[in-house]
């Protein structure tokens, strides 16, 4: 295994939340983040369909890794775009930085079906550099 993903997965292994909701860090690399997640039925809501939350939370989840090589980075703002209903088997979601700066970045999550690929959502969250 690569070491920034195995890294990772060390700084990560304590987000209880993540855990408890089935995301896995699949790959990181420099500002960059792939997590997936297998659906099941806790993630549905009443229409059989992943529920907004869930999305939210692996986009949330996605950006931290791609931002984190140290916990160092917090979410100032965040938003995101549903852009189709998220069915199939699991979710797949990349996170990239559009902008690392001194004190603020901003980094762009896009989360698609693992099963056929088509994306779901897209959302954008602001970073903020936590003083120590």
């Amino acid at each position: 295994m690569d070491p920034l993903t195995e890294k990772a997965r060390e700084v990560f292994a304590s987000d209880r939340y993540a855990a408890l909701t089935g995301i896995v860090i699949d790959a990181v690399g420099t500002d960059e983040a792939t997590c997936s997640l297998t659906l099941d039925e806790r993630h549905l809501n009443a229409r059989g369909v992943a529920m907004g939350g869930v999305l939210f939370t692996l986009a949330d989840f996605a950006a931290a890794v791609a931002a984190n090589r140290e916990l160092c980075w917090v979410s100032l703002d965040s938003s995101i775009h549903f852009l189709a209903p998220a069915t199939g088997n699991g979710l797949t979601a990349h996170c990239i930085a559009l902008k690392k700066g001194r004190t603020t970045a901003l980094f762009q999550t896009t989360i698609t079906r693992s099963d056929n690929g088509k994306t779901v959502a897209i959302a954008e969250t602001t970073m903020i550099k936590a003083s120590s």
